[in-house]
């Protein structure tokens, strides 16, 4: 095959760091080629430059089947036919499917230049049943789930894909989706293989990567350490390249008394995708919860934590009710949660990490009736260390780290307030296998501490890392529980949840 895109001697530097440093890339025609690399490894740096978002340095070799290309330039990449699905997707979630898919092509209309509603709505519906997907394109995409949003982005993507795409890029498009979600989206990207279509594919999913990539490229510290056929990979050997050291993952170790009392207790729970769940987890336990997209898996920590009002049901913490649809009244009562979404639900991304991270509770840094920031600012520091954050400070903007550096901000704010019931959504979504392993690490020692912890997770492998029990969620309920004593592997987990899959079908 031939070359499609070559890179050689790409660097880029910003103030006080080089980011990327003589990296050399070469993308076949017709290839699926992940790269790979830890968060701040300089992964995001090169795409966003193929996107003309940065400009490299100087003194750079880049073509594009064979012809010389203006990298870092946005008109230069989408006339050469690259196109991107973005980690954040870049929806506009108040307007519809139809609508997204315009921004940026336009619409067809008719006379007197009136949009032809119903043949746009038409097209919207081909492009994601191409992808597998079936969705209502009238609504706001705001009122879709992670799955179908990131159907929507992908499709409007590659809504030209027929007018000479050659490369198209996918950056993380798994992060939020369950198995059966992710198969379907491979099928697609096996379908622009088959064209003849170039694929880069980026990835915190090593598993993901052996199923879907024909060759891998390994970033560390801004180089590329290696690249290579897939084939010539193991697990383990990918790992290494990845951290450069082995990362031995052993799974949690509890001993957790059967006659000690729930800590939390959930009692008949109705609510959206949630139908008369009950279920307890007892201190120093790690309970997870998974299911396909729409089981109920994906509204549960929302309706436990007060951020999602509940139909019915009750929520009680040592016995003591949680208000509903309060979750200021639940971190009160010693609940805490990191949200699924860092950017639409945790962050304040105009603020600095000294203030996302002590913001749920500045009283213990108060002297008398004045903030002590220099109090706030020791106490950030202590955990930037704790959980090896990377960041050019206390003050640095939020927005500034790396998304597997702004989960771990998000993790120490519920961390540091040593809460009763600790909630996780998707914990290490989108970030690196050195951060996941610092994260679970941290996990477990919420549960040595005594702190009842629920891990919400479409990762199986998570859940057999760090769970004592998981619970399989179908159509709302708890189909299958999973433990320790009758085999709580990732396999087990899988099972459980294509068997929900299987009778959904």
């Amino acid at each position: 095959m031939g070359i499609t895109l070559h890179i050689h001697s790409l660097s880029k530097t910003f103030p006080g760091q080089v980011a990327l440093r003589d990296v050399a890339l070469d993308i076949e025609e017709g290839e699926i080629h992940a790269l790979v690399g830890q968060n701040g490894s300089g992964k995001s740096t090169l795409i966003k430059i193929l996107a003309g978002f940065h400009q490299p340095d100087a003194n750079h070799v880049v073509t594009m089947r064979g012809a010389e290309f203006e990298i870092g330039n946005a008109a230069a990449a989408h006339a050469a036919g690259i196109r991107f699905v973005h980690q954040d997707l870049g929806l506009v979630e108040s307007v519809s499917t139809v609508e997204n898919l315009a921004f940026g092509f336009g619409y067809d209309t008719g006379f007197g230049k009136r949009i032809k509603w119903r043949s746009e709505a038409k097209r919207a519906k081909q492009l994601l049943a191409d992808l597998g997907f079936d969705i209502d394109v009238r609504i706001p995409v705001g009122a879709l789930g992670a799955a179908e949003r990131t159907g929507v982005a992908i499709a409007r993507a590659l809504q030209d894909v027929d007018q000479g795409v050659s490369i198209v890029v996918l950056d993380e498009p798994t992060a939020s989706l369950p198995g059966a979600d992710v198969d379907r989206l491979f099928d697609a990207v096996r379908r622009l293989k088959a064209r003849g279509i170039s694929v880069i594919f980026v990835s915190h999913h090593l598993e993901e990567v052996f199923e879907i990539a024909d060759r891998v490229t390994v970033l560390r510290d801004g180089q590329v350490v290696g690249s290579k056929k897939i084939g010539e990979l193991t697990m383990d050997s990918l790992i290494e390249l990845i951290v450069g050291r082995r990362v031995l993952a052993e799974s949690a170790q509890r001993s957790i008394s059967e006659a000690s009392a729930p800590r939390l207790v959930v009692e008949n729970l109705f609510g959206p995708g949630i139908n008369d769940l009950s279920l307890g987890v007892r201190p120093g336990e790690v309970l997870g919860v998974t299911g396909l997209t729409g089981s109920g898996r994906d509204t549960l920590v929302g309706l436990l934590s007060g951020a999602t009002p509940r139909f019915g049901g009750r929520v009680l913490i040592e016995g003591e009710e949680l208000p509903n649809a309060n979750p200021r009244g639940a971190l009160r009562r010693g609940l805490a949660f990191v949200p699924v979404s860092r950017v639409r639900n945790g962050l304040l991304p105009l603020m600095s990490v000294r203030s996302n991270l002590t913001i749920a509770n500045v009283e213990r840094n108060k002297r008398g009736l004045r903030l002590s920031h220099n109090d706030e600012r020791n106490e950030t520091r202590d955990w930037i260390g704790k959980l090896s954050v990377v960041t050019a400070g206390t003050e640095a903007p939020i927005s500034t780290l790396s998304g597997g550096n702004q989960q771990k901000v998000m993790m120490a704010r519920s961390f540091r307030l040593s809460p009763k019931v600790l909630l996780v959504d998707e914990p290490t979504q989108g970030v690196d296998i050195g951060a996941k392993e610092e994260i679970h690490a941290f996990i477990d020692q919420a549960a040595a501490d005594g702190t009842a912890v629920l891990v919400c997770s479409t990762d199986s492998t998570e859940l057999a890392r760090v769970c004592d029990r998981v619970v399989v969620m179908y159509r709302g309920e708890i189909a299958q529980t999973i433990t320790r004593a009758n085999g709580l592997t990732a396999e087990a987990i899988d099972r459980a949840i294509l068997a929900g899959s299987a009778l959904a079908s």
